[in-house]
């Protein structure tokens, strides 16, 4: 399924769910960020004027289920990763922010298998950083202007939230080893700069960065992404470790350094 007539297909439909509810809804991440790439997930903030019923979630993620990723029941598509959140809890901004709905393929056999609501917790801090990128990238798919429906997420709070994916860099880098080797300098680059990266412009801000032996991981990282080589890991294993623990070093060295001079 072409990108464009996914996205348009989304919004239609959720449209049809939420109707005069429907406030706007809101791209992020790569999209907006540049270095959307073939297998790019497509990123979308939906907001709502109040909290759906069990019927509209179901219907929801239904049509999540039909749209979404390669297993998509309708046509193959780029992955979603879809939040539904609630005007009124979203503005004014407060963190951790509250969800109604998160959809992610992380989630899928759950979603498949009847579940409404799989997650523990009620708040997504992650939100504070798609919010950020909202703004950023201002692209609206429906709706008003995001800087009319969301409020500047302050930088603690999105520094906060991107500075908790590196407590899971043990659990997802044998698994998901290209996009651990590139969130990491996303998140680098932010605890260090005052900008907000892309995963393929936080490469390139790292890599003159890097010692030398690090270099290799992240370009072949950055190559895979941008599909000019195999997203391939077992000959090198050892050095992406050495790697990911370079780079949370360096994380840790400039949260430091930031925190020294506030």
């Amino acid at each position: 399924m072409a990108t464009q007539a996914q996205i348009e297909s989304l919004v239609e439909r959720v449209r049809d769910v939420l109707r005069e509810d429907l406030v706007g809804a809101y791209l992020h991440g790569s999209a907006v960020l540049g270095g959307f790439r073939p297998d790019s997930d497509i990123d979308v903030i939906v907001v709502s004027t109040r909290r759906t019923t069990a019927d509209e979630k179901r219907r929801l993620i239904d049509l999540l289920l039909s749209l979404s990723g390669r297993r998509a029941s309708l046509r193959p598509g780029r992955p979603i990763e879809f939040d539904l959140v609630v005007e009124s809890e979203i503005r004014p901004w407060r963190y951790p922010p509250a969800f109604d709905l998160h959809y992610s393929e992380m989630w899928r056999e759950r979603f498949e298998s009847g579940e409404l609501e799989p997650w523990t917790s009620t708040t997504n801090t992650d939100l504070a950083s798609a919010v950020t990128m909202v703004l950023l990238g201002d692209k609206p798919l429906a709706g008003p202007p995001p800087a009319e429906v969301f409020d500047p997420v302050p930088r603690s709070d999105y520094i906060d939230a991107i500075l908790r994916d590196t407590g899971t860099v043990d659990e997802f880098l044998p698994s998901d080893t290209r996009n651990v080797v590139l969130t990491l300098p996303r998140i680098w680059s932010a605890v260090a700069t005052e900008a907000v990266y892309s995963k393929e412009s936080a490469a390139d801000w790292a890599l003159p960065r890097l010692p030398e032996e690090h270099r290799a991981v992240l370009e072949r990282a950055r190559a895979a992404y941008r599909g000019e080589a195999e997203d391939s890991w077992d000959d090198i294993r050892p050095r992406v470790r050495a790697y990911a623990d370079h780079v949370v070093s360096e994380i840790e060295r400039a949260r430091t350094e930031a925190d020294r001079t506030t």
